[in-house]
């Protein structure tokens, strides 16, 4: 019997054994018994795509057969090629031309950075294909994307202003989109854009197929999806119990005044390749990255405030190893998918709880083993508890000594003892690890 939750496709064979029939089942859990076609799967090959995640396994068989689908997933457990690889072989075995301004799937994103990624995705898992996509956004000139969209187009990704204006002009018709996508719905409605996504959605045919995809569930978004799917498959790959049970959560407790010399402290060990640190504000970001930058530390911020060229050369620079640090806002973060983050570190803890599974998840993605700081001064006790009580566990709370202040730090990156992982601590380092009680908190 193969259980709810069971990743792939079974295949049932009958063997004889001495004289006894014996019933054996095989999992098969690649793209091609999930009914990929050869030219994706060429695609997934290039890239080095070899097995489907979770939500990959269960969301591609239900979307090929044309279904709608409510998928509760986190950015970075597949989910844009769960949609992107059914989406594009269903639209390149239709054989229609690209039609100027007339997409015939339409993809939804809150941001830019999240739309450019979609599009990328597409690019990518569809360079096989002669399918024509195009993404349209706000904050840069529309001109070159009402040529893009003149040309022809299949796909269109989008956010909501930019192409509510554009369809005001008559620059995009969606009479013939068959595919709508909403890809982080919550965001899109916490961002103020449901009104705006409603009226987008009145603007495309009842008969389409509808996919909607959120990493939390909140009402409003629950009745967002009662109003656009049509009995709809729902695909939940929760990423709580994931990330107690896979991440290395501590905490530090440290004075708001030394959160910075802790903070350039931890960045120097030779564990931390890549790291995400995570502020409440536009204006922290910047102030932490500045000053990482003055230690010798490389790094980028990354916020609402920055232009969106800024924030693309923040993200390459981070993507090519130009900076080792990305620091991010809650909002800013979010859609941005960037593998091999070996640490995420909380700087400030968020407001509500839900954001720090956000940010932890940014790290041991894919089965990689991933570490998640947090740096707590005692007035951030109470949000401490909120995230406990939400995970159902406390991580470790951990005590760093800081070199003296007189003291200068030994620049670049360099081992030291007190930074080790679980259970490869030695008596005598300097770090002192106080696990309290791990049962469910509150």
């Amino acid at each position: 019997m193969i259980g709810q939750g069971t990743t792939g496709a079974a295949v049932v064979a009958a063997a004889a054994t001495a004289g006894k029939r014996q019933l054996t089942i095989l999992i098969k859990n690649d793209f091609e018994s999930l009914g990929v076609g050869g030219k994706f799967r060429r695609a997934l090959r290039d890239v080095g795509y070899e097995q489907p995640t979770p939500i990959q396994s269960q969301a591609i068989p239900h979307l090929l057969r044309g279904m709608d689908l409510l998928g509760i997933a986190q950015t970075g457990t597949g989910k844009t090629a769960a949609f992107v690889l059914p989406l594009l072989q269903r639209l390149d075995g239709e054989s229609s031309p690209p039609r100027p301004g007339r997409p015939r799937a339409l993809v939804l994103a809150p941001t830019r950075e999240l739309a450019l990624q979609i599009h990328e995705e597409l690019a990518t898992l569809g360079r096989h294909t002669s399918l024509r996509h195009a993404f349209i956004i706000g904050g840069v000139g529309q001109n070159p994307q009402v040529r893009a969209l003149a040309r022809g187009l299949d796909v269109l990704v989008a956010t909501p202003g930019r192409l509510l204006d554009l369809a005001a002009q008559r620059h995009v018709d969606l009479s013939e989109v068959s595919v709508l996508v909403l890809d982080e719905a919550d965001r899109l409605l916490d961002m103020g854009f449901v009104r705006d996504v409603k009226r987008i959605v009145a603007q495309t045919p009842e008969t389409r197929q509808s996919l909607l995809f959120s990493a939390t569930m909140p009402q409003e978004v629950a009745t967002l999806a009662r109003e656009i799917l049509d009995d709809p498959v729902r695909i939940d790959v929760s990423p709580k119990q994931m990330t107690v049970k896979e991440i290395d959560q501590r905490v530090v407790m440290v004075g708001n005044g030394d959160k910075q010399r802790m903070l350039e402290h931890l960045l120097q060990e030779d564990e931390v390749s890549r790291a995400i640190v995570f502020t409440r504000t536009k204006h922290g970001a910047n102030k932490v990255a500045r000053k990482l930058e003055g230690a010798g530390i490389g790094a980028e911020a990354i916020h609402g405030n920055k232009s969106q060229n800024a924030r693309q050369r923040a993200l390459q620079n981070f993507k090519n190893g130009d900076a080792r640090v990305l620091v991010a806002t809650d909002i800013a973060a979010r859609g941005i998918d960037i593998d091999a983050v070996s640490h995420v570190f909380n700087y400030e803890l968020p407001h509500e709880p839900e954001s720090y599974v956000h940010r932890i998840g940014r790290t041991g993605r894919a089965g990689a083993a991933g570490a998640a700081w947090s740096l707590v001064d005692p007035s951030e006790r109470s949000r401490l508890l909120a995230v406990e009580r939400l995970i159902r566990f406390s991580p470790a709370e951990v005590t760093v000594e800081l070199p003296p202040r007189d003291s200068a730090e030994p620049s670049g990156r360099h081992s030291r003892d007190f930074v080790r992982s679980p259970g490869n601590q030695k008596s005598g380092t300097r770090r002192r690890a106080r696990r309290r009680r791990r049962q469910p908190a509150g």
